[in-house]
């Protein structure tokens, strides 16, 4: 089952988009399988991290800023070469295992949509496989 979920995101910012992927997976009936969850743009990604305190995303949009800074020196015409470092360094998609029917996240875990060049329309995919 592919399903395919919109947004619209700020500046800079991560989504929790946990609970549309528990739905994903519950519309599609598997029980035991795989969930994909692909992000088709090149400034934004995916990634899994602790969802209890707001906090962590802060931080890590601090440590991918100082990591990934915007310099003079690139040459990128649009002058988002710095999201494109951030979106390749978190990556584009990631599997989740599928277990009784539900994303085998840890306790403190979510699954967020990145955004590194917003504000924008975005989009992603949610393909869940059984097996």
């Amino acid at each position: 089952m592919l399903y395919e979920y919109h947004l619209k995101t700020t500046r800079e910012g991560f989504t929790d988009i946990t609970a549309n992927i528990r739905e994903s997976i519950k519309k599609s009936g598997v029980r035991e399988g795989l969930c994909v969850i692909h992000c088709p743009h090149t400034t934004a990604g995916i990634t899994i991290n602790e969802n209890a305190d707001p906090d962590v995303v802060h931080d890590m949009l601090i440590g991918l800023e100082e990591a990934f800074p915007d310099r003079r020196v690139f040459r990128h015409g649009e002058g988002n070469s710095s999201a494109h470092l951030k979106s390749s360094s978190v990556g584009p998609s990631l599997t989740v295992i599928v277990d009784g029917g539900a994303p085998l996240l840890g306790i403190w875990q979510g699954i967020y949509f990145c955004e590194f060049d917003g504000p924008r329309s975005r989009r992603y995919f949610v393909k869940v496989v059984e097996g």
